[in-house]
C-alpha cells in the first residue's frame, strides 16, 4: 500500500467537512456565545463633526462589505507604497503615491523546475487572509498576549464589560481633528523619504473579486450569513477556534464515556497490587508463610498455601475457618497490611510481586468488598462533566472594551493579535492620519461630498482590515473568540502532475528591539526534514533591514522554490524556518529564532496566508523536529507570516501488494548473515552497507531470524514505492512478543501506520506490564503526529482502568513539562488525564502536588540557612507540614500511591550533610497496621537519570525472576517531581559501606575481613548468618551484572549499602554509561564494577570455602547470559529515552556502550569467558580500595558526627587491646573437613582458649600486611615454601610456623597487639574443642579428595571449542596452592603442533578460568584425543586424556586429573 496526492478541485466542502461545521456550530449555539460588535460605524459621524466644513449631521449610510472582504495584495511602507488616486489630496499627499512596479524576488532554482506561477499568490502577503491549515496538530491550552502591557490595559476593563452581552469594537468617543501622537508614534520624520524609496506594485483585481479568499483554517467557526455594513461581530468560543484542539477534547470525552462510574470492574477506586506472569521456575514447589488479620483484629490466622494458590481460593479457605455464616469469597478482598493495596482475586499468590520479593512472613488483612467503589473512584457527576480546555487553563479575552482613540486602539488591537500589522491597516491609518492633519482652510465647501466619501472609504477599509487580521489570527492561533461571519470559499488551483513545493516567506513581525541594535540585517533559511534526516534546504541570501511601523518587523516577500515534487515528499515531512541576524561588526549570521510545522497536517496541504509563532530558544537536534517540538498554535513574541499556494492536496492510500510467490529460498549463508545482523538490535547501530544488505533480503526476514525495527529501519528511503513495501512487510509480520513493537515507537519511525501497528501490539500487554514501560511511552508521545494518536488513546484508556497507571502517568507528565521542548503537548495530555481521572483522583493529585511544593520550600530554606541554624530552621518549617495534614487529613505518597500518610514524625526528620543537603522526612502511616514511612527529598539533583537506571534494573530483575533466578535485589523507588528535585525511598536498616569502614578504623577499607566481621556482629545465630551470607552472595552478583551492563560509575563505599540481612545494593546513579569522573585526567572508576577482595573474603568465608567463589562466578555468568537474551528490549528502552534530555544519555555512542557490554553477538560460552575476565579485573583492581579509603578519610574529617564515632572506635580499640591480648598460638594439625587449613589453638591472656582455621596463604598475607604496617621494625623471618625440604615437609612447616607465631606474639608489643594480628587470630573463631575436632595425623599428606577439572566441549561447523571453567583440589607436592595453568594438545598431531594454553591463576587450589580454547578445521571428533595437562609454572600438577567422540557436547562435566602424563 502506498500513497498518492489527490487534488480537490471542488470549491464546495465535502459532506464530512460540512457535517463537522454543523457539529461545531451546534456546540456554539448550545453555549449561547456573546456577540461582540467590531467596526468603525460611528467613525464617519465623529470625524465629520470635528471638521468645520460639515455643518449638519451626516446621515447614516450603510456601506456594503462583500462576504469575502477585499484584501490588498501589497504591503504599504514595507516594500511598496499604497497607491492613492484621490484628486482631493494635496501635492504632498500625491507624493506618497509614487510607485514603481517590481517583480517578486524568487530564490532557489531555475524556473524550469518550478510550478506554474499561477498556482501561487504572486508575492501576495494577504491574498489568502484566512489561510486554511488542514489540521494543525498542535494544541495550546492557554494563549498569551505578545504585549503584556497592552493586554493588561485591555483586560483591566474585562469585568466591567462582561455585564453587557453585546460588545462594540469601534470608536464611541470623538476623535480630535489633529491626532497629536500619530506623527511621533506612527509617522516618523523619515516617512516621506523612506516612502520614496519603497517599491510598489499595482493592485491585483482578482483580490477584489474575492477569488483568493480561503476558508477558515481548521477552525470551529459556524457558518453564518455574510456581513453587511462596516461592523463585524465576534463570538466567544469556549472550545477555541482550533478544530484539532476541539477534536481532541471530543476524543478524550468519548474515551472517558466508555468507562462509566457505575461500572465497578473498571471503576473500583482501589489500588491493585501489581502482578506478573506466574514464575514457574521460581515457585515450582514453594509455599508462603501468611498471617491473616480479620477486620483489623489482633487475632491472626496462619496459612501456608502453595505459590500457585489463587487469591480467591485462599479467601474461601479463610472464611471457612473463621465463620459459620454463608459468605462468598467474591465479597471479600485481601489487602497488604500497612498499604492501601489489594491482591487481585483472580490471580495466584505467586503472580503478585510482593510475594516474589518478600520471602518472610507476609501479613494480609481480610476486608469486605462493599458495593460502593473506593474513595478514588469516579463519581456519577464525573460522567456528565464536559472537557473544555478553558476549564483547566486561563485564556485571555481581548474584545470587551470601549475605544477612545482610533490610532492607539488600532495599535492595541494589533498588539493583542501578536503585534501583527497588515498592509491594509497601515494604508488605512496613513490615509486617516493625512485627513486628520489637513488644515481646515484647505477644505472648500464644494468638497464636502468628496471628503465625506473619503472618510467613509478609509473607515470602511480600516474596519475591514482589522476584521481580516482577526480572521487570519483566529485560524492561525488558538483563541477563544472568532468572527461571527466566515468567508465563503477558497479558489482552488490544479497543482499539475509534477508541481514542486513552493511558498512565499513574507515577513517576520515584532522583532525585539535588542536585535535592532545588534544586527544590521536579517535573513532566513527553509529546510525540509523527515525522520531526523534533511531532505532539502534553501537559504535566502537577501539580507533585509528591519522596518518600524506600529512595531518592528522584517519584510522579505520572497518566494521559496524547492526542487522536489510534492508527490515525492513523505506525508510526515517537516518544514523548519530559521531566522538569522547579520552581526554589524563581523557580518556573521547568528541564529535568532526558528519555527517548524508539518507540511501536510491531517494529510492535507496548508492553504493561504498563515501566521506561525517563532521561538527564541536553542534549536533542537534534527531528530526532534516533529509537530510537538514547538507549538505554532500559540502566538509568541516573534511571529512569522508565510503565504502558501491556493492548492489543496490530500494524501490518499492505495493498495500495492507485493508478489512473493516466485521468491526462491535464500542460501543458508544468507540466512546466517541475516541472523548475525539481527544481533545489532537497533537500526541506529547498523552501517549503511549492512542496511542495504538487510533491505535486499527483506522478504526473507521473519521474527525468527530478525526484528521488525531492523528491517523497516533499513529502508533506503520514504518514497511512495518504498513506503508501500514497508506497509506490506508491516501487515505480514508476525510479532513474537508485544514488546518487540517498542522499537517502532522511536524517533526513527514517524510513519503513522507503523506507529499504529506498534500500539496495537502494546495493547496486548496487561496493565501491570504496561506500567513498567510508561517512562518510554511518555517519551514516545513526542514523536506522534498529533494528540489523537493511538498511543495517546492507549495511555488514556489504561489510566481509566488502573489507578497505578494514572498515578505514575500524572507524575511523569508533570516532570516532562520541565523539558526544554514539547511542554505544550504534555500540558494538554496532562489536562486530558486529569479529566479522565475524575474529581476524587484529581483532588488527590492536587494534594500530592501541594505536599511536594511544601517540601521544596523547606529544602530551599534549609539550604540557605547557615550550618549552625539548619536544624532549627528545619524544625520550624516542619510545622508547615503539620498544618498541611491538619487541613487535608490524609494524602497518598507520590512515590507509591499504595501508601497513605496522615502526619509527620517531627523527631525523626533531619537532613543529610552531603552537598545537596537532602531532607529525611518521616511520615505517619494512615493505615493503623503500617509502620512509619521515611523518604528522602532531594533538591538540586536530576533524579530522572536515577529513575531510568532503576527502571532498567527492575526490568532485569523481572527477567531473572521469570527464569527462576532470585538475585535478592533491593530496588528502591525514586521519583522526579520537578526540575532538579524528587523523592527517594529509604530502605530500612540499611547502612553505607563507608560507615562500616569507618567503624573498622582508619584503614578499614584496606582490611579483608571488614564486611565479614560486620555481618558476624549482627547475625549471632548460625541460621541468620548463613541467610545473610546467601543474600549477599546473590545480591552482590546481581549488582555486579547490572552495574557492568549499564556502566554505572562514581562507585565508592558511600553509594554502596548493606542491610543486616545480607542484601547489598547501590545508590546514586548520577554517572552511568561509562561516563566516569576524572581526576587530573585519570578516570576514578578503574574497575568494570565493584567486587573487592573483602567481598570475596566474606563469600569464601575467609578462604575456607574457595569453591564459593566458583559458585559466585557461575551465578554472575548465568545472570549475565539470561539478561543478554533480552538485549533488544534493554536497548529499545534506552533508545526511546535518547531525547529525554538526560545528561548521560544523549547519543548513539551511549547506546553502543551498552551494546558492547551486552555482547549479543557472542555465544553463551564466549560471554561467560568475557564476564569472568571482568570479575578478575575488578577483584585485582587496587584503585577501588584506594578510592574507598579516600572517601572514608574525607567523611571522617568533614562530617561532624564522625568525631563521636571515632571516639567510640578508639575506646573500642583500647578495650580490644586490653582484654584480647594473646599469650600463645599453636598449630595442632590439618582440619579434616578442609584439607589445606591449619587448626590453630589460641590462648588468651585470661587463659581462655579458642580455635581458628587459617591457610598458609593467609599466613603469608599476614606477614605482608605486617611488613607494610611496620616497615621500620624488624620482623621475624617468614618460612616461605622454598625453605621446605624434599621429605617430611609438613612437620617442617608446622615447626616453622609455630616458631614464627611465637616470635610475633612474644616480640614487639606494638606488633603483637596490632589490629592486624588480633583480627588474624581472634576473628572467625571455630566453635569446637580439640576432642570434637577431627584432625589429621601429621604424617598424612592429603585428604581423600580427587583433583578435577570442569570443561564444556562443543563442536560445530568444523570448530572445536573447549571452555575451561574451574578446577578443584589441586596442590603442589608440598601441599601448597599452585599457580596453575592448563595446556591442551589435540592428538594425533597434524603437520604443526596444536598446543593451546590458558593463563595461570596465582596460588589457588580451586582456580576459576572460564577461558575458551578453539581448534579450527576439526571435521570430525572420532579418532581425536584431547590431552590436558595442568602445570604450575614448570611443575606438573595433573593430566587427563579425553576421547572426544565419547564426550557429551555442550554440557558441563567434571573430569578427574591423574598424576602422570599418558
Amino acid at each position: 500500500m502506498a500513497y498518492c496526492w489527490k487534488t480537490d478541485l471542488n470549491t464546495s466542502e465535502s459532506h464530512q467537512e460540512q457535517h463537522e461545521h454543523q457539529e461545531f456550530h451546534s456546540v456554539n449555539q448550545f453555549l449561547s456565545p456573546n456577540q461582540v460588535s467590531l467596526g468603525f460605524d460611528q467613525l464617519v459621524d465623529e470625524v465629520s463633526n470635528k471638521v468645520p466644513l460639515y455643518q449638519t449631521d451626516i446621515e447614516e449610510n450603510t456601506i456594503f462589505v462583500p462576504s469575502a472582504p477585499t484584501w490588498d495584495s501589497r504591503r504599504h511602507s514595507l516594500d511598496e507604497t499604497h497607491q492613492i488616486s484621490l484628486n482631493e489630496l494635496t501635492a504632498k499627499s500625491s507624493e506618497l503615491s509614487c510607485h514603481r512596479i517590481r517583480k517578486t524576488p524568487v530564490i532557489g532554482f531555475r524556473s524550469s523546475v518550478l510550478q506554474n506561477p499561477e498556482n501561487t499568490n504572486k508575492g501576495s502577503s494577504w491574498g489568502n487572509p484566512i489561510g486554511k491549515y488542514q489540521g494543525a496538530d498542535d494544541y495550546r491550552f492557554n494563549i498569551l498576549a505578545s504585549s503584556s502591557t497592552s493586554l493588561h490595559e485591555i483586560n483591566s476593563q474585562r469585568e466591567l464589560e462582561n455585564e453587557n452581552p453585546n460588545y462594540h469594537i469601534g470608536f464611541e468617543s470623538s476623535i480630535p481633528s489633529m491626532y497629536p501622537s500619530f506623527s511621533t508614534d506612527f509617522m516618523p520624520k523619515e516617512e516621506n523619504e523612506r516612502s520614496r524609496n519603497m517599491n510598489t506594485v499595482q493592485h491585483s483585481l482578482m483580490l477584489f473579486e474575492g477569488s483568493f479568499l480561503p476558508r477558515a483554517r481548521e477552525s470551529t467557526w459556524p457558518k453564518i450569513i455574510e456581513l453587511t455594513g462596516c461592523s463585524s461581530q465576534l463570538v466567544e468560543v469556549p472550545q477555541g477556534t482550533n478544530k484539532d484542539l476541539a477534536s481532541f477534547c471530543n476524543k478524550v470525552k468519548k474515551i472517558r464515556e466508555m468507562y462509566h462510574a457505575a461500572d465497578i470492574n473498571s471503576n473500583s477506586g482501589k489500588i491493585w497490587s501489581t502482578t506478573t506472569a506466574f514464575p514457574y521456575q521460581l515457585f515450582s514447589n514453594t509455599k508462603f508463610n501468611i498471617n491473616i488479620c480479620i477486620d483489623n483484629s489482633t487475632q491472626l490466622l496462619h496459612f501456608m498455601p502453595n505459590a500457585n494458590y489463587l487469591v480467591k481460593d485462599l479467601i474461601a479457605e479463610i472464611l471457612h475457618f473463621c465463620t459459620n455464616d454463608q459468605l462468598f469469597p467474591k465479597d471479600h478482598l485481601l489487602s497488604v497490611c500497612g498499604y492501601e493495596e489489594f491482591l487481585q482475586n483472580d490471580y495466584s499468590l505467586g503472580c503478585h510481586k510482593i510475594f516474589q520479593k518478600d520471602k518472610s512472613v507476609i501479613q494480609l488483612n481480610l476486608q469486605k468488598n462493599g458495593e460502593v467503589p473506593g474513595k478514588l473512584s469516579r463519581k456519577h457527576e464525573d460522567d456528565h462533566s464536559q472537557f473544555y480546555l478553558k476549564q483547566l487553563l486561563e485564556f485571555m479575552h481581548i474584545w470587551k472594551q470601549h475605544v477612545d482613540n482610533i490610532i492607539e486602539d488600532v495599535k492595541n488591537i494589533c498588539s493583542v493579535l501578536g503585534c501583527v500589522e497588515t498592509k491594509q491597516i497601515t494604508d488605512a491609518v496613513n490615509e486617516l492620519n493625512q485627513i486628520l492633519q489637513r488644515k481646515t482652510e484647505n477644505f472648500h465647501q464644494n468638497s464636502e461630498t468628496s471628503a465625506k466619501g473619503l472618510i467613509e472609504r478609509v473607515t470602511t477599509a480600516l474596519s475591514r482590515s482589522i476584521y481580516q487580521l482577526i480572521s487570519v489570527y483566529c485560524c492561525s492561533f488558538y483563541a477563544d473568540f472568532q468572527p461571527l461571519t466566515v468567508p465563503n470559499d477558497i479558489s482552488y488551483v490544479h497543482p499539475g502532475l509534477h508541481s514542486h513545493l513552493s511558498f512565499t516567506v513574507y515577513a517576520v513581525h515584532n522583532i525585539p528591539e535588542t536585535w535592532v541594535h545588534s544586527y544590521k540585517a536579517f535573513s532566513f533559511s527553509c529546510c525540509l526534514t523527515y525522520a531526523g534526516k534533511k531532505l532539502c534546504q534553501v537559504r535566502s541570501y537577501r539580507n533585509i533591514p528591519f522596518k518600524k511601523l506600529f512595531f518592528l518587523l522584517v519584510n522579505w516577500n520572497e518566494t521559496i522554490n524547492f526542487p522536489l515534487e510534492i508527490k515525492s515528499l513523505p506525508r510526515e515531512s517537516m518544514l523548519t524556518i530559521r531566522l538569522f541576524g547579520i552581526v554589524c561588526a563581523t557580518n556573521n549570521a547568528n541564529l535568532l529564532a526558528w519555527t517548524c510545522l508539518p507540511l501536510f497536517p491531517k494529510d492535507k496541504s496548508i492553504l493561504g496566508s498563515v501566521l506561525f509563532s517563532m521561538t527564541l530558544q536553542n534549536e533542537p537536534p534534527i531528530e526532534m523536529i516533529v509537530p510537538g517540538v514547538w507549538d505554532i498554535s500559540q502566538p509568541s513574541s516573534v511571529i512569522l507570516q508565510i503565504d502558501f499556494p491556493a492548492t489543496e492536496l490530500e494524501y490518499m492510500k492505495f493498495d500495492s501488494e507485493e508478489n512473493r510467490s516466485n521468491l526462491e529460498e535464500p542460501p543458508k549463508e544468507c540466512l546466517k548473515h541475516i541472523a548475525r545482523l539481527s544481533q545489532k538490535q537497533s537500526p541506529l547501530l547498523l552501517s549503511e552497507e549492512k542496511k542495504r544488505y538487510l533491505w535486499f533480503y527483506r522478504f526473507y526476514c521473519n521474527n525468527e531470524n530478525c526484528s521488525l525495527p531492523l528491517v523497516l529501519g533499513s529502508a533506503p528511503g520514504w518514497d511512495v514505492r518504498t513506503v508501500s513495501e514497508i506497509h506490506t512487510i508491516l501487515r505480514r509480520w508476525q510479532f513474537s512478543c508485544p514488546l518487540e513493537a517498542l522499537g517502532l515507537l522511536t524517533s526513527s519511525f514517524p510513519d503513522q501506520e507503523i506507529r499504529k501497528v506498534a500500539v496495537r501490539q502494546l495493547d496486548n500487554l496487561l496493565n501491570d506490564e504496561l506500567l513498567e514501560y510508561l517512562p518510554q511511552l511518555v517519551q514516545a508521545v513526542k514523536f506522534e503526529w498529533n494528540l489523537e494518536s493511538p498511543l495517546v488513546q492507549l495511555l488514556l484508556h489504561r489510566s481509566l482502568q488502573s489507578i497505578q497507571i494514572a498515578h505514575r502517568l500524572y507524575w511523569l507528565l508533570k516532570d516532562a513539562q520541565n523539558e526544554t521542548y514539547f511542554k505544550s503537548w504534555y500540558q494538554k495530555l496532562l489536562a486530558a488525564l486529569q479529566f479522565c481521572s475524575g474529581k476524587a483522583l484529581s483532588d488527590e493529585f492536587s494534594k500530592e502536588k501541594k505536599l511536594i511544593k511544601i517540601l521544596g520550600d523547606i529544602g530551599e530554606k534549609v539550604k540557605s540557612a547557615s550550618d549552625p541554624q539548619r536544624q532549627e530552621v528545619l524544625k520550624k518549617e516542619i510545622g508547615r507540614l503539620e498544618e498541611f495534614f491538619q487541613c487535608i487529613k490524609t494524602c497518598h505518597l507520590p512515590l507509591n500511591p499504595a501508601l497513605c500518610i496522615k502526619g509527620i514524625d517531627r523527631d525523626a526528620c533531619s537532613y543529610f550533610t552531603s552537598h545537596a543537603l537532602p531532607l529525611k522526612i518521616t511520615f505517619i502511616n494512615a493505615n493503623p497496621m503500617g509502620k512509619n514511612i521515611s523518604i528522602i527529598f532531594k533538591a538540586g539533583d536530576d533524579l530522572r537519570q536515577d529513575m531510568l537506571v532503576l527502571q532498567i534494573i527492575q526490568v532485569m530483575d523481572n527477567i531473572w525472576l521469570q527464569e527462576g533466578l532470585d538475585m535478592q535485589m533491593i530496588i528502591y523507588r525514586c521519583l522526579s517531581t520537578g526540575k532538579g528535585q524528587g523523592l527517594v525511598q529509604m530502605v530500612p536498616d540499611a547502612i553505607t559501606l563507608a560507615k562500616i569502614h569507618r567503624h573498622s578504623g582508619l584503614i578499614g577499607p584496606l582490611k579483608e575481613n571488614t564486611i565479614k566481621k560486620w555481618f558476624s556482629q549482627h547475625n549471632h545465630l548460625k541460621a541468620d548468618y548463613e541467610k545473610a551470607l546467601r543474600n549477599f552472595f546473590y545480591s552482590c552478583a546481581g549488582w555486579c551484572v547490572v552495574t557492568f551492563i549499564l556502566g554505572v560509575c562514581d562507585r565508592h563505599n558511600d553509594n554502596i549499602m548493606l542491610t543486616k540481612s545480607g542484601h547489598m545494593f547501590h545508590i546514586d546513579f548520577g554517572k552511568f554509561l561509562g561516563h566516569a569522573q576524572t581526576f587530573g585526567g585519570i578516570k576514578r572508576d578503574r574497575a568494570p564494577f565493584i567486587f573487592t577482595s573483602e567481598m570475596e573474603y566474606f563469600i569464601t568465608e575467609g578462604g575456607k570455602n574457595p569453591q564459593h567463589f566458583q559458585d559466585f562466578v557461575e551465578l554472575c555468568c548465568q545472570a549475565y547470559n539470561i539478561v543478554r537474551r533480552h538485549s533488544r528490549l534493554l536497548l529499545n528502552l534506552l533508545e526511546m529515552m535518547l531525547h529525554a534530555g538526560l545528561p548521560e544519555l544523549g547519543g548513539i555512542q551511549d547506546l553502543k556502550y551498552v551494546y558492547n557490554n551486552l555482547r549479543p553477538q557472542d555465544t553463551d560460552l564466549e560471554a561467560t569467558s568475557h564476564f569472568t575476565k571482568k570479575i578478575k579485573e575488578s577483584l585485582e583492581c587496587f584503585p577501588v580500595k584506594l578510592n574507598n579509603l579516600i572517601h572514608t578519610l574525607a567523611q571522617m574529617t568533614s562530617i561532624n558526627p564522625a568525631k563521636s564515632a571515632s571516639q567510640n572506635f578508639s575506646q573500642e580499640s583500647c578495650m580490644l587491646n586490653a582484654t584480647r591480648s594473646i599469650q600463645r598460638a599453636t598449630i595442632l594439625g590439618f582440619s579434616k573437613k578442609t584439607s589445606h587449613l591449619y587448626l590453630i589453638q589460641v590462648t588468651h591472656s585470661n587463659n581462655e582458649t579458642s580455635f581458628s582455621e587459617k591457610s598458609f596463604d593467609q599466613f603469608s598475607k599476614l606477614h605482608s600486611e605486617l611488613q607494610k604496617q611496620f616497615a621500620s621494625l624488624t620482623l621475624p623471618e617468614f618460612p616461605h615454601w622454598w625453605h621446605l625440604p624434599f621429605t617430611n615437609s609438613n612437620h617442617k612447616r608446622f615447626r616453622d610456623l609455630n616458631h614464627y607465631m611465637e616470635q610475633i606474639l612474644n616480640g614487639s608489643y606494638e606488633v603483637a597487639n596490632s589490629d592486624c594480628v588480633l583480627s588474624f587470630f581472634l576473628s572467625e573463631p571455630v566453635q569446637q574443642t580439640i576432642e570434637e575436632s577431627s584432625l589429621l595425623d601429621l604424617g598424612e599428606k592429603f585428604p581423600d579428595k580427587m583433583p578435577m577439572v570442569q570443561l564444556v566441549i562443543s563442536h560445530e561447523d568444523a570448530k572445536l571449542t573447549i571452555l575451561v571453567k574451574h578446577m578443584k583440589n589441586i596442590h603442589l607436592p608440598d601441599g601448597s596452592a599452585p599457580s596453575a595453568h592448563v595446556e591442551f594438545y589435540l592428538l594425533p598431531y597434524p603437520s604443526e603442533v596444536r598446543r593451546r594454553k590458558t593463563k595461570s591463576v596465582p596460588k589457588c587450589t580451586d582456580p576459576t578460568y572460564n577461558e575458551i580454547v578453539v581448534y579450527n578445521e576439526v571435521t570430525e571428533l572420532r579418532g581425536h584425543v584431547l590431552m590436558l595437562i595442568v602445570k604450575s609454572k614448570t611443575v606438573f600438577v595433573g593430566a587427563i586424556n579425553i576421547q572426544l567422540y565419547s564426550v557429551p557436547l555442550n554440557e558441563e562435566k567434571w573430569y578427574p586429573l591423574g598424576n602422570c602424563i599418558i
